[in-house]
């Protein structure tokens, strides 16, 4: 398994040692060792790797990564920039567009907001070839939910965006009043029409750091 070795480092590092994370790391090696997973063993941090601690703004939260090969490099959401757009995130493009008027691109890798303060964080940081939510359970959430409430404690304001009810459920652990907390349905086709389209977080979330002397995030993907 990849390591994390930025600022990252010192507040997960208790994890580590916890008994739950031993657990999970040779379920882990066992996987990778005997099936087909996803994202390629050093890309399991990058979302940690791309967006250090001190330079988060804005987090959204996914659910487990893409399952099909050569989607997934460890950031929510992103693909590859070689990888047909998946439908979640051609709704979220749309969205973006309606909202802050931004161009779809021709691809859908998002290092780009991962390097201005943005971190794709997937609650499950795993999964099986082609078996969606097969990694859930096995110890990921514990981890996650301890990056959450690092995040939780930082003494900036920081964006929240829960799309989807897994990700709405971790509203419990956001009890900083200095953090603005957006929450609609998954941008997924199935949901996307419930209140998705139309709930305007990008140009919401740019007001609130604005707002707060933060730069805003320029969420316009380049074609590549």
């Amino acid at each position: 398994m990849g390591a994390i070795t930025n600022d990252w480092l010192k507040p997960l590092s208790p994890e580590f040692k916890k008994p739950y994370y031993a657990k999970l790391y040779q379920t882990i090696k066992n996987e990778y060792e005997t099936r087909q997973i996803f994202p390629a063993v050093d890309d399991i941090f990058n979302a940690f790797d791309f967006t250090p601690l001190s330079e988060v703004k804005v987090v959204i939260l996914g659910q487990d990564p893409y399952h099909n090969v050569g989607q997934a490099h460890g950031l929510c959401f992103s693909v590859k920039p070689d990888v047909a757009i998946p439908p979640s995130l051609v709704n979220i493009y749309k969205e973006l567009q309606d909202d802050v008027g931004c161009r779809i691109p021709n691809n859908g890798c998002l290092v780009k907001w991962a390097k201005q303060g943005v971190l794709l964080l997937n609650t499950v940081l795993t999964v099986r070839a082609h078996q969606a939510n097969s990694h859930r359970g096995i110890g990921w959430e514990e981890f996650t939910d301890a990056a959450i409430r690092i995040l939780n404690d930082v003494d900036r304001p920081l964006v929240f965006i829960l799309w989807g009810r897994p990700a709405r459920m971790k509203k419990g652990m956001l009890t900083n009043p200095a953090h603005l907390v957006l929450e609609t349905a998954h941008p997924s086709p199935l949901s996307a029409s419930n209140g998705f389209f139309g709930s305007r977080p990008f140009s919401k979330t740019n007001a609130f750091l604005e707002e707060h002397g933060i730069a805003p995030i320029d969420w316009q993907i380049e074609d590549v």
